[in-house]
């Protein structure tokens, strides 16, 4: 790969995530093929990305949390005695009070990710090479997190 098609690359990158562009779009801005975006869209795993950026860690929190009170809410309007959940709702509380208690303990790859980009904003103007790097680094780093996160 030349240094021109990582250039290409990454500002391909930052228009998917930053900018409201379709990959047609893209492809014109930075001289390559639709195709070509699309393959750096889904081998970069840019979607996940994407996407971890657009929700935050306390949103969803908040949104299980309501998910829970839903249920909790249901159970209490049960005659006295049949106060109980069903197997079905046991279980959703179990597990999404599993996933309140991974989003409280774990930093969010949203949180990762706005860190990392403070951080590149910082180092291109100290060390344009060194931020190349460092983002090659994050890129793969996002990808192994997110192919994790399917397992």
């Amino acid at each position: 790969m030349t240094k021109n098609n990582i250039d290409k690359k990454g500002i391909a990158q930052s228009l998917f995530l930053d900018g409201a562009y379709t990959q047609e779009e893209i492809a014109a801005k930075v001289g390559t093929t639709r195709q070509t975006v699309s393959r750096w869209v889904r081998d970069g795993a840019w979607e996940e990305l994407k996407a971890s950026r657009t929700i935050t860690t306390e949103q969803l929190i908040a949104q299980y949390k309501r998910q829970l009170a839903e249920i909790n809410k249901r159970i209490e309007s049960r005659p006295p005695g049949n106060r109980f959940p069903t197997t079905e709702e046991a279980d959703a509380i179990v597990k999404t009070a599993g996933a309140v208690k991974k989003l409280e303990q774990d930093i969010g790859v949203s949180d990762c990710v706005s860190v990392a980009m403070r951080f590149l904003s910082w180092l291109r103007p100290v060390d344009a090479e060194a931020a190349r790097t460092f983002n090659d680094y994050f890129d793969a780093f996002i990808k192994d997190q997110a192919g994790r996160a399917r397992k």
